[in-house]
């Protein structure tokens, strides 16, 4: 009887889980159009949101399935202990994947839009083609095609030029 209702909880809860993030994925397409946001800027956001729902999921699963709850934060703290070692031999990609969560929610930056990146040592003003995972790519006033890492972007400042 106990297996029933565990089995049930778990359709139960990968129904709500994939009902869950349909609507984010509509929610984030739909912020992504009003916001002239590309689409390779918006397949992040997907990744991130499956991660995070997913990653949800699985956890209340193996609650549901009577692993002990300390017994789950050991494996979980041991998990996130080799990916943060991951992550610091490749803090660069970390923040450049953090930035661009930023500058896709937060930043009025827009495809298009002209820009001039604040920097004392270069001067890069020009228009914005596209921002990915990892990059902003512009044109430049002299025609030079440049692609900037996005820690950068959010660390150097840039100016929106009318």
């Amino acid at each position: 009887m106990l297996y029933k209702f565990q089995l049930l909880i778990t359709v139960i809860l990968l129904v709500v889980i994939f009902a869950l993030n349909s609507l984010a994925k509509r929610a984030i397409r739909r912020f992504g159009k009003s916001s002239s946001i590309n689409m390779n800027s918006r397949k992040i956001i997907f990744y991130l949101s499956n991660l995070i729902f997913y990653g949800l999921a699985v956890i209340v699963i193996t609650l549901v399935w009577g692993v002990g709850l300390q017994e789950f934060s050991v494996f979980i703290s041991s998990f996130l202990a080799v990916v943060g070692i991951g992550f610091v031999a490749q803090w660069s990609i970390l923040s450049n994947l953090t930035a661009s969560v930023i500058l896709f929610f937060s930043h009025p930056l827009r495809l298009g839009d002209r820009v001039r990146v604040l920097d004392k040592d270069f001067d890069w003003t020009g228009i914005v083609e596209d921002i990915s995972g990892f990059y902003l790519f512009m044109r430049t006033d002299d025609g030079r095609r440049i692609t900037i890492p996005t820690n950068l972007v959010i660390q150097k400042g840039i100016e929106i030029l009318v």
